[in-house]
């Protein structure tokens, strides 16, 4: 089993990739493609129009189909822990 210098419920910041520079929580961490699944903070209307969009078919939950919002997923490299979550793992 791979290891991880975050998991699931960490607050980090991007350091690289196109969202370099955000602050975000991981939902998911993939280990089969060493990619962690983020939701992000402080999301502006401009900065939503960067996501991904998945096409669905019409479904119980999509009556009409169309276009959903994918999460943002990075790798994990690409990942540190918040300042402040580093502070609290060091004081243990």
């Amino acid at each position: 089993m791979k290891t991880y210098h975050v998991k699931k419920g960490d607050k980090v910041v991007v350091n690289a990739g196109k969202w370099k520079g955000e602050e975000a929580t991981i939902k998911v961490v993939l280990t089969a493609k060493d990619r962690v699944v983020l939701e992000l903070a402080n999301v502006t209307a401009k900065k939503r129009e960067r996501f991904g969009k998945k096409t669905v078919k019409k479904s119980s939950a999509n009556p009409n189909g169309g276009l959903i919002e994918r999460s943002v997923s990075v790798h994990v490299s690409n990942v540190n822990p918040a300042k402040e979550e580093q502070k609290a793992k060091d004081l243990t």
